[in-house]
């Protein structure tokens, strides 16, 4: 059961989390305004073991304001948009009218049993309880349906890159996504699951973004780190950032091209 240090530490951080799953609503507009979307060719990887189906029936869960779930629109996709968060939904129904938008979790899922092809999750799995969204998904996934997570991840084999994400504190980046590949981890969940799902596969697709160092600076303040941090601080730690992209070559002379890669895990529903 642990000490009771250790139970006091990991209610801290289950706290921590919870704070920083919750802190988005606050933040919606400029959410939707400069999050990125992800890499086209990283979404139909995660929806070929479903590309029969016509339309795919297909979930975007933890729609936030829609970034993804408006690109499966565009793919063609019957898109239902599951959110929790109620300024979110608001923004997402703003963004996207046409599109199917309720409010829900991963662990309580508004959805029939075996009713959709895919569930996909942008930048979001992460929040979820896995123990207890793993099997509600696998309930409303048809036999040979597909669970998929994406996240855009900061390239800092790119030297000014990984200057920034050393300044934001980032851990989205792909340094930090390779050196963790297992236990802890989304994948990991994933394959503690394997009693409803075959075993993942992973892949990674380049999504450079054009940016801005104002722009830039407007998405990274709409991290959880930086929505719970106190006001001051925050704007202290923006204004470090705004300096070094003004100092760094690459980015000090108008628009440049933030790499990014689209990390994608797929897994099919077992029959």
């Amino acid at each position: 059961m642990g000490t009771g240090a250790e139970r006091l530490e990991a209610g801290a951080a289950s706290a921590d989390r919870l704070r920083r799953a919750s802190s988005f609503g606050a933040a919606a507009a400029q959410y939707a305004q400069y999050r990125p979307g992800y890499a086209e060719a990283a979404i139909r990887w995660c929806l070929a073991p479903v590309s029969d189906a016509r339309p795919a029936r297909v979930v975007d869960l933890g729609a936030g304001t829609g970034i993804l779930a408006g690109a499966l629109a565009r793919l063609g996709a019957d898109v239902v948009a599951v959110e929790p968060d109620h300024a979110m939904l608001a923004e997402l129904r703003r963004q996207l009218p046409a599109v199917r938008a309720v409010e829900g979790s991963a662990e309580a899922l508004p959805l029939p049993d075996q009713s959709v092809d895919a569930v996909l999750c942008g930048q979001a799995m992460h929040w979820f309880d896995m123990d207890r969204a793993l099997p509600e998904i696998a309930r409303v996934l048809t036999a040979g349906g597909v669970l998929a997570g994406l996240w855009n991840v900061d390239d800092d084999r790119v030297g000014w890159v990984a200057g920034l994400a050393a300044i934001s504190k980032t851990e989205a980046t792909l340094s930090r996504w390779r050196a963790t590949p297992e236990a802890g981890t989304e994948q990991g969940a994933l394959r503690a699951g394997s009693s409803w799902f075959a075993p993942v596969e992973e892949r990674e697709f380049g999504n450079g973004q054009l940016r801005s160092a104002g722009s830039l600076v407007a998405a990274v303040a709409t991290h959880s780190r930086m929505l719970v941090t106190d006001e001051a601080e925050r704007a202290r730690t923006l204004a470090t950032i705004r300096d070094f992209l003004h100092r760094q070559p690459e980015t000090s002379a108008g628009e440049f091209t933030l790499p990014l890669v689209t990390v994608a895990l797929r897994a099919a529903r077992r029959p």
